[in-house]
């Protein structure tokens, strides 16, 4: 029996790497998301009993339930369920309260009410991947609505890890600069960077989507049974070096500040 994996935000970016690598791996995806044309752009690559797709908003309440009822008169079962979806509406000097609020209904609560909506489809071995970020740990300014809501994420997971023991294992994976630009609808896209891009990671590379498909794969796995309520972050080590003024080739001009 084919396993089945659930996967938000699939139309595009880290979500549209996901579900192609899923596929690949022998899963059958359920795929939601609100842009459609991405979605059934994706969908005419493979076979019906491979990816299934429902279009829609996962911030609004009424769809995920509709979600739930699709779902269950499909598939029996999930396998592993990937919480990817999240928005950004920018932070205190120009995001609105409820753009903020519309944030967290995408980022935090749609993770905790589908996974509430289908806690009884998990099967033995079953695996949440929820996407945090490494701006829960960092931050430019001006991103309140995103990096609260990854925070929040990041906290979720390991209250899901000890709710759902027993029944699934419930990762978070935060991602840092991943470079989505050949998983968007338009795929000719060929990446630039300057030295610095790659100069402040340690790996010495941007990230590029398949970094955390693959390791969603491994999460959702026998081989990680005993990783639980863990966050992982997978940026290079960007996180792990401290940069000074002049330091790592780094120079900081007040000046040029606005």
């Amino acid at each position: 029996m084919k396993k089945v994996a659930i996967i938000t935000g699939a139309a595009n970016g880290i979500g549209r790497r996901m579900t192609m690598d899923f596929i690949g791996a022998g899963y059958t995806v359920a795929a939601i998301d609100f842009d459609k044309e991405g979605l059934e752009k994706l969908a005419g690559r493979y076979e019906e009993n491979e990816l299934a797709c429902f279009f829609g908003d996962i911030g609004e309440k009424e769809v995920l339930e509709s979600f739930d009822r699709w779902f269950r008169e499909r598939f029996d079962r999930v396998d592993a369920l990937i919480n990817n979806a999240c928005k950004s509406r920018g932070g205190l000097k120009n995001c609105s309260y409820d753009d903020f609020n519309y944030v967290l209904r995408v980022g935090v609560t749609a993770q905790f009410y589908l996974t509430q909506l289908l806690t009884d489809m998990f099967a033995k071995g079953s695996s949440i991947v929820n996407i945090s970020s490494t701006r829960a740990m960092m931050s430019q300014a001006n991103t309140e609505s995103y990096t609260a809501t990854k925070g929040a994420v990041t906290a979720l997971t390991h209250a899901m890890a000890v709710t759902l023991s027993g029944k699934a294992r419930v990762n978070a994976i935060s991602p840092g600069w991943i470079d989505t630009g050949a998983y968007q609808k338009e795929e000719s896209y060929e990446p630039e960077y300057a030295d610095g891009d790659t100069l402040q990671h340690p790996s010495g590379i941007v990230g590029e989507p398949s970094d955390i498909s693959q390791l969603a794969l491994y999460l959702c796995s026998d081989a990680a049974k005993f990783i639980n309520g863990q966050n992982i972050a997978v940026d290079g080590g960007m996180t792990k070096l401290m940069i000074y003024h002049a330091d790592h080739g780094w120079t900081y001009d007040p000046k040029t500040e606005e």
